[in-house]
């Protein structure tokens, strides 16, 4: 075989032809063009279910700005005694401000939020409640009740027209590592416009926390969701754009967050609002006639118990709704509605849960034995 017949075979084993082509063979054939595809298929491609999600919950969020006068002494050596032969007043009036987030949560204007956002509207009697939505709207609000305990508040805008809304999740509990979105308006940056987003995961849930003055953080769902100040009473929602929680706090030695966000969670939330709607306020008169310390040591030992956790009933009222459950003295308390109890405090924030009438399990040890306990909450009086 000549050389050149060679290269040709070669060539037609690699190309795949049954035979050469010509330039000319080439030259006759119009050239091929890629067409992009359509712009609105292009769009399509780029949503998700976050991005619908987000599309959907941000016309409920909105931005709350707090004005409240407060009258605070300007000479703090000289008292009222001094002012009235001074003939002036040593006060002066001061204007202090508060800034969140919140949702709506009906189409008639109910919008939450957390009680420390507004706080200086509850305890100020001049004070201005303004809410602003992304579309550039402002109203002011009343404040229809408030719970420090749980950090929820509820207020009330008179719209003109219906208002888009967003529904606390129906469908139980959070599912830890499922896609949690947090949105409001950090740092009060962005006031009547759309709302910041951020997007984690659910990190955790029933989270608890020390009482921490007047609140009690318990049950609290934890995300890494960039959750930042400002952003206090925004929704978090789930891909379904349903509010799983209500953005609360966040832990952090800068201020700033670190990817450790905490949010009220919708059950308890959604009940603490309609409380709120039906009377303004929530019913902690419970009273169980319980007299109870922490076991230490020394009353382990005394008791003879393995170790000095629980709760011992030091006195119970007769006649109380303890009493009549069937409590004793020197019962140690060690559960409480199905969870572990080790301190008194443990048992004052779980109570915060409950209403009068409501029935309460506890389990405690008697002579050394587990005894189930059942007692009906009753009513404290004045």
């Amino acid at each position: 075989m000549s050389r050149h017949a060679l290269l040709v075979a070669v060539l037609v084993s690699v190309t795949g032809c049954s035979r050469a082509q010509t330039p000319d063979q080439f030259r006759d054939k119009a050239p091929q063009t890629i067409q992009a595809p359509p712009v609105d298929s292009i769009s399509r491609g780029r949503q998700t279910a976050i991005t619908r999600a987000v599309a959907a919950a941000t016309p409920a969020v909105v931005s709350i700005n707090v004005i409240g006068v407060q009258t605070v002494r300007t000479d703090p050596f000289f008292d009222d005694f001094f002012s009235q032969f001074l003939g002036q007043r040593l006060e002066r009036d001061r204007t202090v401000q508060g800034l969140g987030s919140g949702f709506v949560l009906s189409s008639d204007g109910y919008i939450v939020t957390n009680d420390h956002v507004i706080e200086i509207a509850a305890t100020l009697e001049r004070s201005q409640i303004t809410v602003s939505f992304y579309d550039g709207r402002s109203m002011e609000a009343r404040l229809v009740g408030t719970d420090t305990f749980t950090d929820i508040a509820l207020l009330k805008v008179e719209p003109e027209e219906p208002l888009e809304f967003i529904s606390f999740a129906q469908n139980g509990d959070p599912i830890v590592g499922e896609w949690a979105i947090a949105l409001g308006n950090p740092f009060g940056l962005f006031e009547a416009n759309e709302p910041t987003v951020t997007v984690g995961v659910v990190s955790a849930v029933d989270r608890d926390f020390e009482v921490q003055g007047d609140r009690v953080y318990r049950d609290m769902i934890q995300t890494d969701a960039a959750i930042n100040r400002g952003n206090s009473g925004g929704p978090l929602v789930n891909a379904n754009a349903e509010v799983i929680g209500v953005n609360t706090f966040i832990y952090s030695q800068s201020g700033g967050s670190i990817g450790l966000g905490f949010a009220v969670p919708a059950g308890k939330a959604g009940e603490i609002v309609e409380e709120l709607k039906m009377n303004g306020t929530v019913d902690r008169s419970y009273f169980t006639g319980l007299s109870v310390i922490d076991v230490n040591a020394s009353l382990a030992r005394a008791l003879g118990l393995p170790r000095a956790e629980g709760v011992i009933v030091r006195d119970v009222q007769p006649g109380s709704p303890a009493d009549d459950a069937g409590f004793r003295p020197y019962d140690v308390i060690v559960g409480m509605s199905g969870d572990t109890v080790s301190r008194r405090r443990e048992i004052v924030a779980r109570l915060y849960d409950y209403r009068p009438d409501d029935i309460v399990d506890f389990t405690v040890i008697r002579d050394g034995e587990q005894v189930p306990i059942s007692m009906r909450l009753g009513r404290a009086e004045g």
